[in-house]
């Protein structure tokens, strides 16, 4: 008990002004009680299951704050033979500026336990997602400024020789619509990009994606080649972008990262693409 009154005063101290956290009167009121009864324990007061209390927490140097309702057990089924008391739990209102779905996606990840590390997630992932919004609406006006819009259709394929990293593979997809590109993207090893689009708008969303979403990656790891260009009165056949890594084939390897080719060979050549596949695999 008293670990948990002790985490909820650590919190107090680093959230002391106004409006930063939110501790209900009757929940005060409630650790006084037990506060007193740990300092003596003689008349046991009624322990609730759980003391409640909200914490403002700041994004992007205070531009924007969440609001994370924090949940302290103060129950446990064998009190006798534990070392720790029971971990905390956390869940997100839901801010005007994100839909009730990428609150969820947050939410169902953060770490359950110690508060100062759940805080430091939860302010890490709505950065992220923050940063990513910008970078899509970027996008949107490179896109919509570029004077070449309507040129010719093109299909182009790229060739990783790995690509993995789950944050790099939603850019993909989601920066694409900002530039009128459709296609889909194929994580492992090897990796695959195939995008839809004409030449200026290819070429604007490469680079927006080598400068910004791959800015922290080392020169020498972005591994990535063009291997082949369609240019003769090409047809739109993908009707958006998508990624395809998990719904395409079983995958192998000591780490379930290399796709399946044949599995692949033969989606596209449902499509009309082999050609494609035999000039960008092998």
């Amino acid at each position: 008990m008293e670990s948990q009154l002790s985490t909820i005063d650590l919190l107090a101290a680093m959230f002391p002004s106004p409006g930063e956290m939110d501790i209900p009167e009757s929940t005060t009121e409630c650790i006084e009680k037990l506060r007193d009864w740990c300092q003596n324990p003689t008349n046991t007061p009624k322990i609730p299951a759980s003391l409640f209390l909200t914490v403002c927490l700041p994004i992007l140097d205070g531009d924007k704050t969440i609001q994370v309702n924090m949940s302290v057990p103060l129950h446990c089924e064998n009190p006798d033979t534990i070392d720790q008391p029971p971990p905390a739990s956390f869940s997100l209102r839901q801010p005007d500026w994100m839909s009730k779905a990428e609150v969820s996606g947050v939410a169902a990840t953060i770490p359950q336990g110690d508060a100062l590390e759940a805080f430091d997630y939860i302010q890490a992932q709505i950065h992220d997602f923050l940063v990513n919004k910008q970078n899509q609406a970027t996008a949107l006006e490179n896109a919509s400024s570029n004077t070449e819009s309507g040129g010719p259709i093109v299909r182009v394929w790229f060739y990783f020789p790995s690509l993995s990293t789950r944050k790099k593979r939603d850019d993909m997809v989601n920066l694409a619509p900002g530039y009128s590109l459709t296609g889909f993207v194929l994580a492992g090893k090897p990796g695959v990009l195939c995008l839809e689009g004409s030449s200026a708008h290819i070429d604007s969303y490469m680079s927006f994606i080598k400068t910004h979403s791959w800015g922290d990656i080392p020169s020498h790891q972005k591994k990535v080649s063009e291997r082949f260009r369609e240019t003769e009165a090409v047809q739109r056949v993908f009707s958006g972008m998508e990624e395809i890594t998990d719904s395409l084939g079983e995958r192998g390897g000591q780490r379930a990262n290399r796709g399946d080719m044949q599995a692949l060979e033969a989606w596209l050549g449902s499509k009309g693409l082999q050609e494609a596949f035999e000039k960008v695999i092998f």
